[in-house]
């Protein structure tokens, strides 16, 4: 992986004296402490010294202040069980500069302005509430920040909210798991614009690099930065719903081994699938239990979720876009959730005869990975379709080959496949599709036959393949002149007199007695 995680601490003042009021920290032997800790007090400070503060004290919470503290930011804890605070500056945050607060009065107390406040809290009601409490606790121009994995609907809300009251609302996806979050997290914030010089510096000392790009910057407006964390969540579904059928086809139709198949993805990982999905993919194939067993085969196959995939299909659903890979990765999470239904049902149910012919194994595997990269390949287009259509629909004037450099290092999704399309919207920012893109048109061309080979293949060995599958229909959809929708129309307008439009005249809706007892009498057009 080419993405450089920074672990040493700088030892800078990133403000300018107008940001710090002196251009230097106070020194912590200056403050009284309240906690009996001789340096992780919680200070009762004579002026403000904190660059920033950070509400909630999770994993990814802590690991985010040590990141912030690493780099020279003084960062005040605060937590709604205090105890929590205390334990934080006593163990993983002992011989920082650190500091602590009882309250959120004396936090906000502690912060140069304008002060930047962030959360790390569970979305919904719990951000709300904090807000609710920090607002009269504010002045005008000092900054919330919403780092939690919030719907991008309440991010818009709460922006608009808090402008009216003077305040900056920023609503920024944060990802790359515990690990990110301590050395180097990709970070996605949007919302007020007039934020983004305030916590620019903090960001993007922070976030990880690639090169010496960090992988942050500024998305757009109101719920941007939500949205687009958003559409990267359910790509990571993409991602790992395409691993698990090329790990489902190893597995079931060429009976390979765990150790054999993490062989398999670690080759992988040196080609153009090179990722942080597929490296871990890799690890967690030859990993074995106490009893030298492998763990992978003990664990239940019934896949979790906490919504965010599923927020972008519907979201796909309102703004009509047919990003399928995506709902289908969350519909297949939906059906291994009836794993004793499925185990009924193979009891029951029949299954194909399966291929007659011997499978040349290496050839096969080859098949599958480029049928792997061809579909990812398509899960991307489709994310980055709707995030064009969002940005179209709310006035955001989003960057799309900044997004991809912003998922470059640092996320779940970090792959050297995004330097690419990062290099397609440089090269043509107006790109409609990623499909279209010289480069990619070529890496599809190469993939096709092999791509079809493998879902015919899956077909007849009666694997289940749905993103594998809804990929190649939609690349064939997308590249059809022509499709059936005529007759939809001509149904439409049979059954409901919905009316149609044809080709010689599109805009222009009529209505034909199809029956000759209908009448001329037409229902509104409308699109569902």
């Amino acid at each position: 992986m080419t993405c450089r995680l920074l672990r040493t601490a700088a030892h800078w003042s990133p403000f300018s004296p107008a940001d710090t009021h002196s251009g230097t920290h106070t020194p912590l032997s200056s403050f009284s402490g309240l906690s009996g800790h001789s340096s992780q007090r919680f200070a009762m400070a004579p002026e403000p010294q904190a660059d920033i503060a950070l509400i909630g004290l999770a994993v990814m919470g802590q690991n985010l202040i040590l990141n912030m503290n690493d780099h020279g930011f003084v960062v005040c804890a605060f937590n709604r069980t205090v105890s929590k605070v205390d334990d934080f500056l006593a163990k993983e945050a002992k011989g920082t500069k650190v500091v602590g607060a009882r309250s959120m009065e004396e936090m906000v107390g502690m912060l140069k302005k304008p002060r930047r406040v962030m959360m790390l809290v569970k979305a919904g009601s719990a951000v709300d509430a904090f807000i609710d409490k920090l607002v009269p606790l504010l002045e005008k121009g000092d900054i919330i920040i919403d780092g939690g994995n919030s719907e991008y609907t309440d991010s818009r809300r709460r922006c608009a909210a808090l402008k009216e009251k003077g305040l900056h609302f920023v609503g920024s996806g944060v990802s790359g798991g515990e690990e990110g979050a301590r050395y180097g997290p990709s970070l996605m914030p949007g919302g007020s614009p007039e934020a983004w010089p305030h916590i620019k510096p903090i960001f993007q000392s922070v976030a990880a690099k690639v090169g010496d790009e960090p992988c942050c910057d500024w998305v757009g407006e109101d719920g941007a930065g939500h949205f687009v964390k958003m559409v990267h969540n359910g790509i990571e579904y993409g991602d790992m719903q395409l691993i698990c059928e090329a790990y489902h086809l190893m597995k079931d139709v060429l009976k390979m081994d765990n150790d054999e198949m993490s062989a398999v993805f670690t080759e992988w990982n040196k080609s153009e699938l090179d990722s942080f999905l597929i490296e871990i993919s890799a690890n967690i194939l030859k990993f074995r239990d106490d009893d030298g067993k492998h763990l992978l085969d003990k664990i239940r196959d019934a896949a979790g979720q906490k919504g965010t995939g599923k927020w972008t299909a519907i979201s796909a659903l309102d703004y009509g876009m047919p990003v399928t890979l995506i709902g289908e990765a969350v519909f297949a999470r939906c059906l291994s959730s009836l794993q004793q239904e499925r185990v009924d049902a193979s009891k029951q149910l029949p299954a194909p005869e399966g291929p007659k012919f011997k499978i040349d194994k290496p050839a096969f595997v080859e098949q599958i990975r480029k049928a792997l990269y061809a579909s990812k390949i398509v899960s991307y287009a489709q994310g980055f379709m709707l995030l064009r259509e969002a940005a179209r629909q709310f006035n955001w004037n989003l960057n799309y080959g900044g997004i991809a450099l912003m998922w470059r290092g640092g996320c779940i999704i970090r792959s050297r496949f995004l330097g690419n399309i990062k290099e397609a919207f440089v090269k043509n920012p107006n790109l409609n599709n990623l499909l279209l893109d010289d480069f990619f048109k070529a890496e599809i061309a190469k993939c096709q036959e092999s791509w079809r080979q493998v879902v015919s293949m899956a077909v007849t060995a009666g694997v289940p393949v749905p993103a594998f599958s809804t990929a190649l229909a939609f690349y064939d959809g997308y590249r059809a002149a022509r499709l059936p929708a005529n007759l939809i129309q001509a149904q439409r307008d049979y059954f409901g007199a919905h009316t149609y439009e044809l080709l010689d005249s599109p805009g222009k809706f009529q209505h034909t007695n199809w029956t000759g007892t209908g009448g001329d009498v037409s229902a509104g057009t409308y699109n569902a």
